[in-house]
């Protein structure tokens, strides 16, 4: 009989997930993953990965229809959804392969199923259907440490659950059979707007309706401001301050209703909606309660090293609370084997995780935004430097953008970093790099940037927030 005893277990095999079970292994852990359906989770299958592939077809598609800018000409232009939607499917795909030739790489045993803690340091696995060749199958399995990483799912408003035809979820905006001619998305998140940018691109009319004042409300307002200027310039209607109160299905289209703050009301009629107002952690269903271990709001409450109220059990990633990011869930899961392993490890600092929103234009940011830096009591020096005056952001014919830095005045330390416009979420992790390093203001002036390059945008923000700026 096969040895169903480990060292450590991780439950979900998303990037917190994968990653976790990778690191365990390289430090001389006998490690096996349980999976019940695809091997890189939401993020690669049906999430960061496969989006990103949509977004770049809907760019390339509007440079074409913009050809005559660049001096060229395209003719009869056109797109097929499916075939978009093919090469999505197969980018996710690819990867997806990948992950499962690491985990033979770092001999990581996958155990096919869905995972149930029955004691501290034991699971029962029910068995998944179709498990891939070399997938081990349902039982029990036992491990000195177990690794909860099983990500999140869309939240739900009562009375407008997706209906996967007329009211969609990410998994459904993401392989469209036909295109929409028009689209309400509910909620301005990451999620939500890179679907809006998409589904405007390739031609739809897309209205936003946010709760909150402003689009994008995780960012720093002054960036939101910038985005929604471009979004409505490109014809999204953003209604902010709004919710969607009622939704009324017809044969083939939705009619919302549309209550704003000040109490009045509006109905929008479109072919489909997204539903995107944020994600609740997959805590149901795996044996937490019976052991006792704390949930708060839909996540499992764990310290700075993912650890839970229960010995032996851990938690990383979407599952342990924001943010729900993918690279945070990694980082979480490198922490937590490396502390069981008995390593001199540092507890993630949340403030320095960077959050990147893949629309047009593009958004980055790390750190404090200039409004919550004040409310902590800091004295600020901000500078800003927008797309215009950079010669390389005009030679690539993406002149609108800013890059926007927050600087503590009375140590010059960097507080937070903030972008909108073309390739931000390539040039944030200086910034972020920057902050971990704990670099002043004085040795960001003295790093010499290359010319022509988006990223001199970084250093005239700096200068500019001490009254030294270059060229603007």
């Amino acid at each position: 009989m096969a040895d169903t005893s480990y060292d450590v277990i991780v439950i979900g095999s998303g990037p917190g997930g994968y990653v976790t079970a990778i690191r365990a292994a390289q430090l001389g852990f006998k490690t096996a993953i349980v999976e019940p359906k695809h091997l890189g989770g939401i993020c690669l299958n049906w999430g960061c990965i496969p989006t990103k592939a949509l977004l770049r077809s809907a760019e390339v598609y509007h440079n074409m229809e913009n050809a005559k800018d660049f001096g060229l000409s395209a003719d009869k232009i056109g797109f097929d959804i499916s075939a978009v939607v093919k090469r999505s499917r197969g980018v996710s795909n690819q990867l997806t392969t990948g992950v499962g030739f690491l985990m033979k790489k770092n001999k990581i045993d996958v155990i096919w199923g869905r995972a149930e803690l029955t004691a501290p340091g034991k699971i029962k696995v029910k068995e998944a259907e179709n498990p891939p060749k070399g997938a081990l199958k349902g039982g029990d399995y036992s491990a000195t440490h177990i690794i909860v990483a099983t990500g999140a799912r869309p939240r739900v408003i009562p009375g407008i659950e997706p209906d996967k035809n007329l009211i969609w979820t990410y998994f459904e905006a993401m392989v469209p059979e036909t295109m929409p001619k028009s689209l309400i998305v509910m909620g301005s998140g990451a999620i939500g707007i890179e679907f809006a940018s998409f589904y405007r691109f390739m031609g739809a009319e897309v209205t936003v309706v946010e709760m909150m004042p402003q689009v994008l409300p995780v960012e720093d307002a002054e960036i939101a401001a910038h985005a929604r200027k471009r979004f409505e310039k490109q014809g999204i209607k953003i209604l902010t301050d709004a919710k969607v109160s009622k939704v009324v299905k017809g044969k083939d289209s939705v009619t919302a209703t549309v209550e704003t703050k000040d109490g009045k009301k509006q109905e929008i009629t479109a072919e489909r909606m997204i539903s995107a107002v944020g994600v609740v952690g997959n805590i149901e269903n795996l044996g937490l309660e019976t052991l006792g271990v704390k949930t708060d709001r839909g996540c499992v409450v764990i310290d700075e090293f993912g650890r839970t109220n229960v010995p032996g059990i851990y938690a990383i990633g979407d599952v342990a609370g924001p943010p729900m990011l993918a690279h945070k869930a990694e980082h979480e899961g490198v922490i937590c084997v490396e502390k069981i392993k008995g390593l001199d490890v540092h507890p993630m600092d949340k403030r320095k995780i960077p959050g990147c929103t893949y629309c047009q234009p593009q958004i980055a940011s790390v750190g404090l935004s200039e409004a919550k830096a004040k409310e902590a009591g800091y004295e600020v020096k901000v500078g800003r430097f927008p797309f215009i005056a950079n010669g390389k952001a005009i030679a690539l014919g993406e002149p609108e953008g800013l890059v926007k830095t927050v600087f503590d005045a009375k140590t010059g330390q960097l507080l937070g970093a903030h972008m909108v416009g073309a390739e931000v979420t390539e040039l944030i992790q200086g910034f972020v790099v920057a902050m971990n390093l704990e670099t002043t203001e004085e040795e960001l002036m003295h790093s010499v940037f290359p010319h022509p390059t988006l990223s001199e945008m970084m250093h005239e923000s700096v200068l500019d927030a001490y009254g030294k700026a270059l060229n603007y």
